[in-house]
């Protein structure tokens, strides 16, 4: 792929206008500054040999993949080619040797017998037409829906994916012990390496490479490496299964304190596997990132809570339909006895009203649990037992007993855009972000937000701690510092190139999925723990360049 670099040219002009004899402009050449040449050096660190341990990104996992290009370049591998030049050694993965790999964003396959989907791409399915690309799985078969109309969808160009199979490797040479999708407990017992029934720490991508799958630990084997230096990270997960699953309390946050186990104790656990680390190699140096703020990843940000476009007929159709909701909560505010059963306040009642204009930038409708909004099925039901209803309205109020439009306070999930304008239950009115709440599953409402901002905060004091006490011998990678300024910005040029915090080419830091870096934003990241190293160890580390990486590809089309 041809890098693209931004030039900047600046041109000057000098007009001298009423006078009738022009000054000679005199040139002053520009002073060459050259840059101070920096030999690269260990400090007091030694990089002789490098362990990684870390979760996706570690492993280089990225547009909803394991595959080789994205493993090439892992945080970790990206690490080890800079400390290559003040010492560093052999670096080993436990390659998965695909090409596509295996899509872990989808059923895969979608339908029984189908094909097995591969890694994310922008996909564009109508060229110039009005569908703008989004990401789609490599080896997605053409498809028709005919709710609320009939749209077909060509097959994703290219070929699908391929399960991963067991790594047939020197297991004792492997230095990167990442694994996608692991909790920090999951590094620490050996169930994540089997049995694969049954258990829900199982992890197939530790399976394949674990030393011993159901007894050997993911730790044990990184401590077992023996490494002279060792980057420790972990814990994003234990906040981002929470987040991506809209708070919905399919995948729970890790509790702060408590004893360690799945789901429990971030605390006891990350001092744990630090305390192993530093116990096994007394001589030993590493370095340890925390958590950023994930509500701002592309796939929070991405899909706007005002992201419906309708036409006037539609509008008149939806308001004509919410119009006996509307009349129904304005009967409860101006009934003190049903206001108080509600245990709303007319504002809140004003707050869940549904209303549409033709056009775009209408909000989407979102089912609530937060406190500020009581469920008002009794209410309803208070309605019908005084005669102010009837069994017929009682029963078409029932899926809005909790809802309201979203606001710019609340977050949309990337994977919304999947089901937004479809039907509910192949009926043609029933339009999932309009007639019908977006469900739970794919929205973080502002309480959400909040208890995943305050347990970032937690783990980032945890992270903090380790490093503060290591003796010195552990330095903390700012990661949470780093992208908040990315997110402040922008935009950043650096090495020539651009960089910004989303998976649209050609800036886009992310990778297809909106979660994790491709192999630009990889190489940002490793830039963050070098100068940590550096500053901490009194080492040159040379900084990977960011114009030898590729980031996101443009669209392609059938």
């Amino acid at each position: 792929m041809k890098k693209t670099k931004i030039i900047y040219i600046a041109l000057a002009a000098t007009f001298i206008v009423g006078s009738c004899k022009q000054e000679p402009i005199k040139l002053t050449p520009p002073e060459v500054v050259t840059p101070p040449v920096v030999i690269p050096s260990k400090g007091t660190a030694d990089f002789t040999k490098f362990v990684a341990i870390g979760n996706s990104i570690t492993a280089g996992y990225q547009a909803g993949a394991l595959y080789t290009n994205g493993q090439q370049n892992s945080l970790g591998a990206i690490l080890a080619k800079q400390f290559a030049t003040v010492g560093g050694g052999a670096f080993n993965q436990p390659d998965i040797n695909s090409v596509n790999g295996f899509n872990t964003t989808t059923t895969n396959p979608p339908v029984p017998g189908g094909p097995i989907l591969g890694r994310l791409i922008l996909f564009d399915p109508d060229g110039a037409g009005p569908r703008t690309p989004g990401p789609a799985a490599l080896g997605t078969p053409a498809r028709t829906v005919t709710c609320p109309s009939t749209v077909t969808t060509p097959a994703v160009p290219g070929s699908g994916g391929e399960l991963p199979s067991a790594f047939t490797g020197n297991k004792a040479a492997l230095n990167n012990f990442g694994v996608p999708g692991i909790q920090l407990i999951q590094a620490l017992i050996p169930q994540t390496g089997g049995p694969s029934s049954g258990n829900p720490a199982f992890n197939s991508f530790y399976q394949r490479f674990a030393t011993n799958p159901g007894t050997s630990t993911i730790l044990g084997d990184a401590v077992a490496a023996n490494g002279s230096f060792f980057m420790f990270f972990l814990g994003n997960n234990d906040i981002l299964g929470y987040a991506t699953t809209g708070g919905s309390g399919a995948i729970p946050l890790t509790t702060l304190g408590g004893a360690p186990g799945p789901g429990t104790g971030f605390q006891a656990a990350y001092q744990s596997a630090i305390g192993t680390l530093l116990a096994a190699n007394p001589n030993s140096k590493g370095v340890v990132g925390n958590i950023p703020n994930i509500t701002t990843i592309p796939f929070f940000i991405t899909v706007l809570f005002n992201a419906i476009t309708i036409t006037a007929e539609q509008a008149t159709a939806l308001n004509g339909g919410f119009a006996g909701y509307n009349s129904v909560l304005d009967a409860i505010k101006g009934n003190p006895s049903l206001l108080a059963l509600s245990g709303s306040t007319a504002a809140n009642l004003d707050a869940r009203k549904v209303t549409y204009t033709a056009g775009a930038g209408n909000r989407i409708l979102i089912s609530e649990k937060s406190p500020e909004f009581p469920d008002l099925g009794a209410t309803f039901d208070a309605l019908l037992a005084g005669g102010g209803i009837t069994a017929t309205q009682r029963a078409g109020l029932e899926p809005y007993r909790r809802v309201r439009q979203a606001t710019a306070t609340d977050l949309i999930t990337l994977s919304a855009g999947a089901v937004l304008g479809s039907c509910f239950n192949n009926i043609p009115t029933a339009i999932i972000g309009t007639s019908v709440p977006l469900a739970d599953q794919f929205v973080l409402i502002p309480s959400e937000i909040q208890a995943i901002l305050t347990r970032t905060a937690e783990f980032n004091n945890v992270i903090k701690a380790a490093a503060d006490n290591s003796n010195n011998r552990i330095a903390l990678a700012d990661v949470n510092a780093a992208f908040t300024k990315l997110i402040t910005d922008r935009l950043q040029i650096i090495d020539g190139v651009a960089i910004s915090p989303s998976f649209a080419p050609p800036t886009g830091g992310f990778s297809e999925d909106g979660v994790h870096p491709n192999n630009r934003g990889s190489a940002y990241l490793a830039n963050i723990f070098i100068d940590a190293i550096n500053s901490k160890f009194n080492a040159t580390v040379p900084r990977a360049n960011l114009s030898q990486y590729n980031g996101t590809y443009l669209p392609i089309n059938p």
